[in-house]
């Protein structure tokens, strides 16, 4: 069969930020959502009845026994997603799951040796290098109009006020996909170290909560064979 004749059976796993991408799913013609799942139980029977979606599990380790779901799309807090992403890969799913992939190496490197162990697909959903902003600049590069590229250097600010209450006092560098994907992203290489540096301050209220005076770290990317 090939790949445009196949439906890939999804499941969605959080329905803050993930619902939004309920009609994207829809209206795909190579996906079917097939189930969602929310621990609210409340939250989760409204979406699904307003998208008309028939499964739903408030929870995540009975949902990865469905063997109707081809693959789980990880819209959860952050410091869920290393462990989700691994049980899942466990459970035969193919994992896309949105930034960042972990909050730790070692979860890093146990999803790299699943992939490979499996054969299963894992994305990282940044959506960075879909942006038009992004994309335009690829075709600059791409089309030979930036020239060779000598140094590349990339910031992303954002008011996290309203968000959950982890977010203000997350260390910037569980969050530096926004950063990090597109410098990676426009020459397709990898980076063979980062180092960082903190700059800037937070809110002197947040200080105290999360005793680290630093809101952005500045960050050095070598490239691997550069």
């Amino acid at each position: 069969m090939n790949l445009s004749d196949k439906k890939i059976k999804i499941a969605i796993i959080g329905l803050g930020f993930g619902a939004e991408f309920i009609p994207i799913y829809k209206k795909h013609p190579n996906a079917e959502l097939v189930a969602l799942c929310q621990r609210n139980d409340k939250k989760l029977q409204q979406i699904a009845d307003v998208f008309n979606i028939e499964k739903r599990y408030t929870s995540y380790e009975e949902l990865l026994k469905d063997p109707d779901i081809d693959a789980v799309h990880i819209n959860t807090p952050i410091p869920l997603h290393g462990q989700q992403s691994i049980q899942a890969l466990r459970a035969g799913k193919h994992v896309a799951c949105t930034v960042p992939m972990a909050t730790t190496v070692d979860e890093c490197r146990q999803i790299v040796a699943l992939i490979q162990e499996t054969g299963l697909t894992y994305m990282m959903m940044e959506t960075v290098v879909y942006a038009r902003e992004f994309l335009f600049m690829k075709e600059l590069y791409e089309n030979g109009n930036l020239g060779k590229i000598q140094f590349l250097k990339a910031s992303h600010q954002q008011d996290m006020d309203g968000w959950p209450n982890y977010w203000p006092g997350l260390p910037p560098m569980h969050y530096a996909t926004h950063c990090v994907g597109p410098v990676l992203g426009l020459t397709q290489n990898e980076a063979e170290y980062i180092s960082c540096f903190g700059s800037g301050t937070i809110r002197d209220e947040l200080i105290k909560e999360y005793n680290s005076p630093f809101a952005v770290e500045t960050t050095h990317i070598k490239f691997r064979n550069s």
